[in-house]
């Protein structure tokens, strides 16, 4: 064999090696045209503006967790009635308020070299007085990214493929000014707590978006 027929047959093997390589890396990065991760499936991206806020709730942090989830949190919260004690705090309709208002939040913070918080609660309306025994948070008027994941309570946790497909479509999670993100677990009735025939429901993730 000639080594020009040597070096077309090793040229051919690296330009082979090369497109395998690129769409393995592509398949690898891509967000599925049909957004289906794991049997959950994001059927839903759109930005609301939420007016001025005064989050009020309870913060917990990892050592919190039972069994790698706040599921007791969430219950202890149902048991006490600590939802209906922050509702009682406005006069409001919150579902007049704000398209979501009155929904359940799972909210978290984030920002590197500091402890992971979680907080459970409601977004109220700025200036909302806080009952004892309760911590808040103010939000200035804010564009929020929304994601819609349809699936089973085992897997619609997927945070971070709602914040690509936000970036995807040209939008920027921020920070605050201490440069924490903050991002949200939105519980909406009945999305959330009515089971479709499949037994699917749907749960809200949101992040707070630069405004454009």
């Amino acid at each position: 064999m000639s080594n020009i027929i040597k070096l077309l047959i090793l040229l051919a093997v690296v330009i082979c090696i090369l497109v395998l390589s690129i769409l393995y890396f592509k398949k690898l990065y891509e967000v599925p045209e049909g957004d289906d991760f794991m049997g959950a499936e994001i059927i839903r991206i759109y930005t609301e503006e939420m007016p001025a806020t005064r989050f009020i709730g309870k913060k917990y942090f990892m050592e919190d967790r039972e069994n790698g989830s706040f599921s007791s949190k969430w219950g202890e919260w149902f048991q006490n009635g600590w939802f209906e004690i922050i509702e009682k705090q406005s006069d409001q309709d919150l579902s007049q308020w704000f398209v979501e208002g009155g929904a359940y939040i799972g909210l978290e913070r984030l920002k590197e070299n500091e402890p992971f918080e979680y907080y459970i609660g409601i977004f109220m309306p700025e200036g909302t007085p806080v009952p004892a025994g309760f911590e808040f948070i103010d939000f200035p008027a804010s564009l929020l990214g929304i994601g819609w994941i349809k699936g089973t309570m085992e897997n619609i946790f997927i945070w971070e493929e709602i914040r690509d497909r936000l970036i995807l479509e040209g939008y920027k999670p921020v920070a605050d000014e201490q440069d924490a993100l903050w991002s949200f677990e939105r519980y909406t009735c009945p999305r959330f707590t009515d089971p479709d025939e499949d037994g699917n429901i749907i749960l809200d993730y949101g992040y707070f978006l630069e405004f454009k």
